[in-house]
């Protein structure tokens, strides 16, 4: 017999506008911009140029002005916050042509003194690029179902900088829920990673580096049967703990293959690379500008969020016209009424559209000026021992929003100082208490132990008990675990390994 039962569950699921929202919230500067043309080509009803009665922007930089330290819990309160994110601000009509023009090369100077028909140009600075955009280019070459390559483009954006996945693949299920509104499991989610696994370079989206190590093995047997390669896969697969310590003879004895074939071996494996993200082939370079800008201004901070050759939105005139015609003069016509659907959804997602780039603007503004407001002292002297330990729950509570929006404006956005550019996330860490009860940032913690390392014996390397006991004479009481904890995310070796003769 079939039972009915009835159930109340409480789901939190994300409108379109707020997944547009999210999304845009998450591209930098450049990537905004595409995003904006890829809108404007789609939907019709998009048009950029300037509307008095909608959008009023006169300039194509959002500057903030950070509040003096009196006025910082006015500039925080809930009144202000709601201000800003229902969009009730508008900007004084400024008209250009009130002013005089003065084409002197002294006056180009100034960058502020420019017509809005003249092209904007940023500072930039130029890295090696993410090896996450050689992954993007075969991802879809190699999926085609747009659920896979949702899940794909997720696992490449969860990995760290050396190309490795360090997340639990359950956490990457949770994120695909609450970001995307899509349910999976963790077994699609590993075959999809291990997809992954066999794109160039070799080794990516490996867990361990024992697994790094594999993947790179494996690619070797399929170019042909070599024992060598055979004998390599078996180290790592069998005594990978015995290799990293370099007990060669344990291993012989265990594999029963003679020490000198044993070399050969361990040859092959030392020269896989343990950071398949660092590796320079086919690596392209990314020209990077600045999301924000921060001016020092005798102590008072200007924050410039920097949107480029953005274009102004609006609504096309010609398609609200039609929308209220239709609406006015409505027919029972089939026709009239698909048309009319047509016309007001391209209106209402053009609407959404310009209200999401508006809220991302005032979200991105309020949460750098949060960030100088917390790191102020580096902001002025751009000492890095000057940084507070800062967490996204800090800058969270701070600006009242969610922590998943403060990590989305941290994602790939860069903040240019009187210092140098910087990413977002450089200013985030966690903190340990000195001696003197002061919270100190983990980033100063880092630079002693790698600067103390740098200058150590080589011929009889400090091990962690002694790197300890040398930070605690520096004021820093922590235990030997968290200090090689610290030395594992430097990437340095343990002491026995550093030795050289």
């Amino acid at each position: 017999m079939l039972k009915q039962n009835q159930s109340q569950k409480l789901l939190q699921k994300l409108s379109p506008q707020q997944l547009m929202y999210v999304k845009l919230l998450e591209l930098n500067t450049l990537n905004f911009e595409q995003r904006l043309e890829e809108e404007l080509i789609e939907n019709p009803a998009l048009e950029t140029g300037k509307d008095d009665d909608e959008l009023n922007y006169e300039d194509q930089e959002e500057s903030y002005v950070e509040n003096t330290p009196e006025e910082t819990d006015d500039f925080l309160s809930e009144e202000y916050e709601a201000e800003l994110l229902n969009e009730t601000d508008t900007f004084e009509d400024i008209d250009l042509e009130d002013y005089i023009e003065d084409d002197s090369e002294d006056y180009r100077l100034n960058e502020e003194n420019y017509n809005d028909s003249d092209e904007k140009k940023y500072p930039q600075i130029v890295f090696n690029s993410s090896y996450r955009d050689i992954l993007s280019e075969q991802l879809h070459n190699s999926f085609e179902n747009e659920d896979d390559i949702l899940v794909a483009e997720q696992l490449i954006g969860s990995l760290d900088d050396d190309g490795y996945l360090r997340r639990e693949l359950q956490s990457v299920v949770n994120d695909l829920l609450f970001q995307y509104n899509f349910n999976t499991n963790t077994q699609k989610v590993e075959k999809i990673l291990n997809k992954i696994q066999k794109f160039d370079p070799p080794g990516i989206g490996a867990r361990n580096l024992q697994e790094c190590l594999l993947i790179q093995i494996h690619r070797k047997e399929e170019k042909g049967n070599n024992p060598i390669i055979k004998l390599a896969k078996e180290i790592i697969e069998k005594c990978f703990e015995d290799f990293t310590k370099r007990h060669f003879e344990k291993i012989a004895h265990k594999l029963n293959v003679h020490i000198e074939y044993l070399k050969e071996a361990v040859q092959l494996i030392t020269k896989l690379n343990p950071k398949p993200a660092d590796s320079d082939e086919d690596i392209k370079t990314e020209t990077v500008i600045p999301d924000f800008t921060v001016v020092d201004n005798f102590g008072v901070f200007e924050i410039i969020l920097n949107q480029g050759n953005q274009p102004e939105l609006r609504i096309s005139q010609d398609f609200n016209d039609s929308v209220k015609y239709y609406d006015k003069n409505g027919s029972k016509d089939n026709k009239n009424k698909e048309a009319f659907q047509f016309l007001k959804q391209k209106v209402d997602s053009a609407k959404w559209f310009i209200e999401a780039v508006k809220q991302r603007q005032n979200t991105l503004l309020i949460t750098m000026s949060a960030i100088v407001d917390y790191q102020k002292e580096f902001f002025k002297t751009g000492d890095s021992s000057k940084l507070k330990p800062m967490r996204l729950k800090d800058i969270a509570e701070k600006i009242k929003m969610d922590i998943s929006t403060i990590s989305r404006v941290a994602t790939s956005k860069y903040v240019q100082t009187d210092f140098g550019i910087f990413l977002l996330k450089y200013f985030f860490s966690e903190g340990i208490v000195n001696e003197e009860g002061e919270e100190i940032s983990t980033k100063e913690v880092k630079r002693l132990l790698q600067e103390n390392i740098n200058n150590e014996d080589k011929t009889n390397p400090m091990t962690d008990d002694e790197l300890t006991e040398l930070l605690k004479t520096k004021g820093y009481n922590m235990a030997r675990r968290t200090v090689a904890k610290y030395r594992e995310q430097l990437n340095i070796p343990v002491a026995r390994l550093r030795k050289s003769f």
